[in-house]
């Protein structure tokens, strides 16, 4: 194909996935992953021998202008995933948040300017809307930084934006709602279930199970990318990658207890929980412009296409190999 595709935060768990769909569509990927002495590249370490013959990769660092450049030397496509995205680490280190957030984001638009790439796509999160003033959330929804992270991540989305309309620099944003599945951090709260669980407790440890999100599978957060970074409707746009479909973190861990059958204790972890007038108790995605501007539906929507998408992460999660690469005894910020 035409296009040359950077994905940035190719090493992790949501840009892992897209860096292999691209791949496996003919796409010609460059992965930007986060310098390191071992020489490791994240999830794609994990990647079928096909996927990585086919890859062209840089480490770097997202924070370094110059670098970043150099990455993007040659490509057409920017597809920008790498931050930093755990909310208790934003409490007591904010400072790292806006150089990798809001700085890499910078650096991205700027080389893409100075570059002529043809598109970036800048990744947000629902963590941007905060407690739901209305539902189903659209992308007219009043921002809320209710975190150190959720307030670095409205900066980048602005700095983007404020690109596109000070440079005409072609930017999308794309803002995934909770993304669930296999290789997901134990910082988030369906692996920080699965994982306790799969480790032989059937008591587990918890924040609060009040709170409300909408969880969108990994694969359908993909294809949200790839449409996204497809069409030339999106450009200047926000737009939401939801599923529609709204359930309490209790009742998710009811449904993965039921599904991998067990009697599940839940016990509050004082440490997992947020401050008060920071948690987010309510996140439910409006997904209608996806589906007119870019045509995308989820297929893991509504209460079947959730247990689906749990089912798939179960059973990556409770392969051996897998499971011993998470600390489930040690709380994950």
């Amino acid at each position: 194909m035409s296009k040359k595709i950077l994905v940035t935060g190719a090493d992790g768990f949501i840009g892992s996935h897209l860096t292999e769909a691209l791949v496996t569509q003919g796409y010609d990927v460059r992965a930007f992953v986060y310098y390191n002495s071992f020489n490791s590249w994240g999830w794609l370490d994990q990647s079928p021998l096909e996927i990585k013959k086919n890859l062209d990769v840089f480490a770097g660092d997202i924070r370094d202008p110059h670098g970043v450049k150099e990455a993007m030397k040659g490509c057409t496509h920017v597809l920008h995933l790498a931050s930093l995205i755990a909310i208790p680490y934003s409490y007591h280190s904010p400072d790292t948040y806006v150089d990798t957030n809001i700085k890499g984001t910078l650096n991205i638009v700027q080389a893409a300017r100075e570059l002529d790439i043809e598109k970036v796509v800048q990744t947000s999160t629902s963590e941007v809307y905060g407690t739901a003033l209305y539902v189903p959330i659209d992308e007219e929804h009043p921002l809320q930084g209710q975190s150190p992270y959720s307030a670095s991540k409205i900066g980048a989305d602005q700095m983007a934006l404020s690109f596109y309309r000070s440079f005409n620099t072609p930017v999308s944003i794309i803002r995934p709602f909770n993304t669930y599945g296999p290789r997901q951090s134990a910082r988030a709260v369906i692996p920080t279930i699965i994982s306790q669980v799969a480790s032989g407790k059937s008591t587990i440890k918890l924040g609060a199970i009040s709170p409300t999100r909408d969880f969108n599978y990994v694969k359908d957060t993909i294809s949200g990318f790839i449409s996204v970074m497809n069409s030339e409707k999106s450009i200047g746009e926000v737009i939401n990658i939801g599923s529609n479909y709204e359930v309490s973190i209790g009742e998710t861990a009811e449904m993965i207890a039921d599904i991998m059958n067990v009697n599940l204790k839940i016990e509050t972890d004082e440490l997992r929980l947020r401050p008060e007038k920071s948690e987010v108790e309510r996140l439910w995605a409006e997904n209608k412009k996806a589906k007119e501007l870019l045509g995308w539906e989820p297929s893991f929507g509504g209460k079947d296409g959730f247990k689906r998408g749990l089912e798939e992460t179960i059973k990556w999660f409770t392969k051996p190999e897998n499971l011993s690469s998470f600390k489930t005894d040690v709380y994950n910020i």
